[in-house]
């Protein structure tokens, strides 16, 4: 009988053609696991389509390679005999392959992916209800790569450098890793799209960043090239590699190829940067965010961004001292490397396991710190070894990030619900309440007095999910995430008789509509008990007032909910023309 692989091998570029051995050298790439599947032609999987049409052109590049004979799973552009990743000649004939820049996007897309379901321990939907994501690497002759939830589509353009030698968007992982994110946090947190305080669109971008950052450090050979090591990483029983202990300061580290975005399109198409986004170098301020040019997007972002790049440095930089030198004052290359990964690792998954710890509408960057230190603490109760959680707290707080007052503890992390003898659950289905939406509305209908929800909107249960974690000591962790919506249509009058909003914003009168959003996250442990309740609430007046005059004052007030969540082409144009 045929056993089944449950991963395949795919080649891939490994973080950004702008990545050589040497100054000259050939780029750097790799082969990475992604999940087996009988793949059809594009490629095509189960969550991924690839659709290469190129609408500039109105040309379709047809799929000619085979990935699987039989039961057989193939990597059509692996090198052949005699070839090795690093041949010249190999990577001309992949670069110039249309088939190729489909499977780099196919396989870090399917990649990213698999790092989100892993860390939050569930499957992960797409927001537009169907099953496959779109990808389309030769969309337009354009300076530009965005998600665009309306076409349920990843779309990567190219343009031409001053030789008139095209530049692909989609041979950039970090351009692909960053929109695959937009999508995937898209399904876990559909309003976050939706315009709201300046946090919120800045940490659409932010995130994005994080992850394409963080996981190539899974990738040996990205970090080795990264550090200046020009050369195939020592493997078992050969010769050992040291790299000098100037190269891995903090210092060094951030100013590596490895803490910065796109460095090809940077390079390029942004006058000479050499990276298109380089958020590690962004001095610690702790007023940096009251900053008027700090509103933009991107440029917010880049301090979340720069936030959590920090904590990264310091906690590898602290696992590389204790490594020890050897002969020369040299460390290990291979454990530097290795020191790294876990360290990336670690902050890549504590980012993605915060998601579920924080409020599905009106997000700010203090949330979202709260949400970190508190998944981590669920799964990781003592961090006195390495120091993750105290580390992000005094980085963030650096830059102005600080947890909500009121609603955290004196670790940061979210409290838990503080009145548990008040809930009724005997007009609740146990076994239900977990998995049916209808019957955990019901719970909060049930239970709204308790829980501080108002009857004043309309409230929808958005989604609920199962989560099986493990911790380090290989125990299954278990919780149900309940995110539920609320949405208020209010008149002036009704903002200062039901919120407290006195006097109205400038512009505003008692006539004058307004939409309110709230909403709240519902966190249950594995005996269906409620531990946490996590929300900004619909009739808060001190954040309505400060997200009414944000919108107000970007002009965004009153825009259409189709045109807000197409924001991202406009953005990602704007940046990379920067």
């Amino acid at each position: 009988m045929t056993v089944l692989q449950s991963v395949r091998k795919l080649t891939v570029i490994a973080k950004d053609p702008g990545l050589r051995l040497g100054n000259n050298g050939p780029i750097v790439f790799a082969q990475v696991d992604v999940p087996a599947e009988i793949l059809a032609s594009g490629p095509t999987g189960y969550r991924i389509k690839v659709v290469d049409y190129n609408a500039t052109e109105r040309h379709a590049y047809a799929d000619r390679q085979r990935y699987q004979v039989g039961d057989v799973l193939l990597d059509p552009f692996a090198p052949q005999d005699g070839e090795t990743l690093h041949d010249k000649a190999y990577q001309a004939r992949l670069l110039e392959n249309p088939n190729f820049h489909a499977q780099n996007c196919y396989a870090i897309a399917m990649r990213t992916l698999g790092l989100f379901e892993r860390a939050l321990g569930r499957r992960v939907r797409w927001s537009f209800g169907g099953h496959q994501l779109h990808i389309a690497p030769h969309a337009f002759a354009l300076a530009n790569a965005f998600y665009s939830e309306p076409d349920r589509t990843l779309m990567f353009g190219y343009f031409f450098d001053d030789k008139m030698q095209p530049v692909f968007t989609a041979l950039s992982h970090d351009v692909i890793a960053h929109e695959t994110t937009h999508a995937v946090l898209d399904g876990l947190r559909t309003r976050y799209t939706e315009p709201s305080g300046p946090d919120q669109a800045a940490f659409h971008e932010g995130f994005a960043d994080i992850v394409a950052i963080l996981s190539i450090f899974s990738l040996p050979e990205v970090v080795a090239a990264g550090l200046g090591f020009n050369d195939k990483l020592p493997g078992l029983g050969e010769p050992m590699q040291l790299i000098p202990a100037e190269k891995v300061t903090g210092d060094a580290i951030r100013s590596s190829i490895l803490l910065g975005i796109a460095a090809e399109i940077g390079a390029i198409a942004g006058g000479g940067r050499e990276a298109l986004r380089q958020s590690v170098k962004i001095t610690p301020d702790p007023d940096i965010l009251d900053a008027p040019e700090m509103l933009e997007p991107h440029r917010r972002g880049e301090v979340l961004v720069a936030a959590m790049m920090r904590a990264f440095v310091e906690l590898w930089t602290q696992r590389i001292a204790q490594l020890g030198t050897f002969d020369g004052g040299g460390y290990n290359l291979k454990s530097v490397v290795e020191e790294g990964a876990k360290a990336a690792a670690q902050l890549l998954q504590m980012s993605i396991r915060a998601i579920d710890y924080c409020p599905p509408t009106d997000l700010d960057f203090g949330q979202f710190l709260a949400g970190l230190l508190t998944a981590d603490r669920e799964l990781v109760p003592d961090d006195s070894r390495f120091g993750y959680r105290s580390q992000i707290r005094n980085s963030f707080e650096a830059y102005g990030i600080v947890p909500p007052s009121g609603q955290t503890d004196t670790d940061g992390c979210w409290l838990g619900f503080s009145t548990p003898e008040e809930l009724q659950y005997s007009r609740s289905n146990a076994e239900a309440l977990t998995r049916d939406p209808d019957e955990c509305f019901r719970f909060l209908w049930e239970n709204r007095e308790a829980l501080g929800i108002t009857d004043r909107g309309h409230t929808q249960v958005q989604s609920i999910d199962a989560a099986l974690r493990v911790d380090p000591d290989g125990i299954p962790f278990r919780e149900t995430i309940c995110q539920y919506v609320q949405i208020g249509h209010f008149f002036g009058s009704e903002l200062m008789s039901e919120c407290g909003i006195k006097p109205l914003p400038e512009g505003f009168t008692t006539r004058t509509r307004a939409d309110l959003f709230g909403g709240g996250v519902v966190v249950f442990d594995q005996y269906g008990r409620l531990k946490y309740h996590i929300c900004n609430g619909l009739l808060d007046g001190a954040r309505q007032v400060r997200r009414l005059e944000y919108l107000r004052d970007t002009g965004q007030l009153r825009m259409p909910r189709d045109e807000a969540r197409m924001r991202f082409s406009s953005m990602h144009l704007a940046r990379m023309e920067d």
